[in-house]
């Protein structure tokens, strides 16, 4: 592991990033909430029916 070529790559890297607008921002969160509860929704989902069939806990 060379770690001074390593820091200039993560200090490149670093300065090329930018803030993100505010209208990318929200719209990355509102893709990652979605999903978040599309998952959420599967779960209960799966609760629900393996409660209502047999032998379920």
């Amino acid at each position: 592991m060379n770690v001074p070529t390593d820091l200039n790559s993560y200090v490149r890297v670093l300065k090329f990033a930018t803030t993100p607008a505010w209208e990318e921002f929200s719209r990355v969160a509102l893709i990652a909430a979605v999903g978040i509860v599309l998952v959420g929704l599967i779960g209960f989902f799966m609760f629900v029916v393996m409660s209502f069939l047999p032998g379920g806990l």
